[in-house]
């Protein structure tokens, strides 16, 4: 471990509101019962104060602050730690962690960013550095392009040909985002997605290949493996949010998973990752053929509930990991309790999101490529049949299963 960490600030994920979920309370809260076990001194800032990690006595020092450039320097500048975990607060933290260090303010205060690096962090959410990073090793990613303009935007479309997908980059919860068969729904769509973010991309529509997804975690000394791998019930084109997952894939062949899991390990020891990552993959069952389409360099929806389901601790061996510690140091080997390999189930978990549309009058109640769910449960069980009928019951719908 590396001990001259002895002060270290943690960003949490904001205030609550769709997107910005609270799964990452979840882990923020991991994260800071990992710090203290080493004795660090931890600062959180939050603005949430209905959040487990925000209670007396899971952080040193806690400041009801909003997660914005100009609020995290004064703390820094108050506060003098010796490093900055940001991959425990979603979108928010990674987005003012990248421009904190972008403008020189972590330099400035020699504050170190422990764990993933930025330059790696960047790679994760800049789809032309991406894309080229990924071509390097020959691991397959949508055709994609990213605009900044309409016009540009016109120009991708008629090259990559429709129907196209169109995405807003650094944003949360997939706003702005959809697939399109003509010129007029682009048009309309892509003044949305500009209305988000200043960089849009528009890329090969995917629609109907499986959505697949994996938890990878890997140590500074290149051990790495998947924790649990996830299925989506509905084909790509539906936000992840929004669907229901299931863990561990069954719907596949072993030699499809393996594949799949080789990817995986190459794009995340090609990329540097130290801790947890998350891959989500398009996949076409016919062909083997398969696309990545993102991946989180952060703890996510789905770590939370990887860890859940498996029992693994994905955010508090992360925050390990980023102290410097190895996968073979955390628990004891050989033992159930060590970090080194994962864990095999022998059960089955099926995630189901809820949503609360009859509160929106007028709003479309068809789900999509962004989010509209306001919650979710978990059910475990030894069969699909038996999960999923738990779930559709736990869903307080007033449904009996499948009736």
């Amino acid at each position: 471990m590396d001990k001259s960490i002895k002060k270290v600030i943690l960003l949490g994920s904001g205030a609550l509101k769709i997107g910005q979920a609270g799964e990452f309370d979840y882990s923020g809260s991991q994260a800071l019962k990992a710090l203290k076990e080493e004795g660090i001194e931890t600062i959180l800032i939050n603005p949430n104060i209905a959040t487990i990690q925000t209670s007396e006595g899971v952080a040193d020092t806690v400041y009801f602050l909003p997660i914005t450039p100009f609020f995290v320097e004064k703390v820094i500048k108050k506060e003098k730690p010796d490093g900055i975990l940001l991959a425990f607060g979603g979108q928010t933290a990674l987005n003012c962690g990248t421009e904190l260090y972008e403008s020189g303010v972590l330099d400035k205060y020699d504050v170190k960013v422990l764990g993933t690096s930025v330059e790696t962090i960047m790679v994760t959410e800049d789809r032309d550095l991406f894309v080229k990073k990924l071509n390097e090793i020959d691991a397959k990613t949508p055709i994609s392009q990213a605009v900044e303009t309409m016009d540009e935007a016109f120009r991708a479309a008629n090259e990559i040909g429709f129907p196209v997908m169109v995405r807003s980059a650094y944003t949360l919860g997939g706003m702005g985002s959809g697939i399109c068969d003509n010129e007029a729904d682009f048009k309309e769509l892509c003044e949305s997605a500009f209305s988000f973010s200043k960089q849009i991309l528009v890329e090969e529509s995917l629609k109907g290949w499986k959505e697949i997804e994996f938890e990878v975690i890997r140590d500074k000394n290149d051990h790495c493996f998947t924790v649990v791998p996830m299925e989506n019930f509905d084909p790509l084109g539906i936000h992840t949010g929004e669907s229901i997952v299931v863990a561990p894939i069954i719907t596949l062949t072993d030699e499809q998973i393996k594949l799949l899991e080789d990817v995986a390990s190459r794009v995340v020891r090609h990329i540097g990752i130290v801790g947890e990552c998350n891959i989500q993959y398009g996949f076409n069952t016919e062909t083997n053929d398969y696309r990545i389409i993102e991946i989180n360099a952060r703890l996510s929806r789905s770590s939370a509930l990887a860890s859940k389901a498996s029992g693994y601790p994905l955010a508090f061996v992360a925050t390990k990991l980023a102290l410097g510690y190895t996968l073979d140091q955390i628990g004891e080997m050989g033992t159930p309790h060590s970090a080194y390999k994962a864990p095999e189930l022998d059960y089955m978990i099926v995630k189901i999101p809820r949503w609360d549309l009859t509160k929106f009058a007028g709003v479309s109640r068809e789900i999509g490529s962004s989010m509209k769910s306001v919650g979710e449960i978990m059910s475990i069980g030894s069969s699909f049949e038996e999960i999923i009928q738990k779930g559709l019951r736990m869903i307080g719908q007033g449904m009996h299963g499948f009736v």
